[in-house]
């Protein structure tokens, strides 16, 4: 989000739940990347949290040729709605494990990915990950995430 939107999404929320304008940004973020000779080579991953989730989904269904992996952490992909079934990309779902709204819609969507797919619940963690390790450990498993996908 630019400065203003973070501001008015601070206060009203307006934003953070707009997957398709969040979805717009992330495809272009991608499609920008591909079109730089210092970035196009490289194989390229999606990270994303909350919402952000659901926008890396989307930008990987509609860019199946460009975007080799994505990682949630405790994403709502969920809000990828029908593009989930699109995704290609090698997909690994993060999730805290005292999250259980967060869980169960992660295995709603789980289930709907039609590509590699894995979903890791980290003991004890929330949904920001606050607690002592958990976010070291998001770290570990999206860093074997991408290195087994992207290498």
């Amino acid at each position: 989000m630019t400065e203003t939107e973070e501001r008015t999404d601070a206060a009203t929320a307006e934003f953070r739940f707009d997957i398709p304008m969040l979805a717009e940004r992330t495809t272009g973020v991608v499609d920008w990347i591909n079109s730089s000779t210092s970035t196009s080579s490289l194989p390229l991953g999606l990270f994303g949290a909350s919402t952000g989730a659901a926008a890396a989904l989307i930008a990987a269904a509609q860019r199946p040729h460009l975007v080799r992996a994505v990682v949630s952490r405790g994403g709502r992909p969920d809000l990828a709605e029908a593009a989930l079934e699109s995704v290609t990309a090698p997909t690994l779902l993060i999730v805290g494990g005292r999250d259980e709204p967060v869980i169960e819609l992660n295995r709603q969507a789980f289930n709907r990915l039609s590509g590699e797919h894995e979903l890791q619940i980290v003991p004890g963690a929330t949904h920001l990950f606050e607690e002592a390790g958990a976010l070291s450990e998001v770290a570990r498993l999206a860093t074997t995430w991408f290195l087994d996908h992207l290498v």
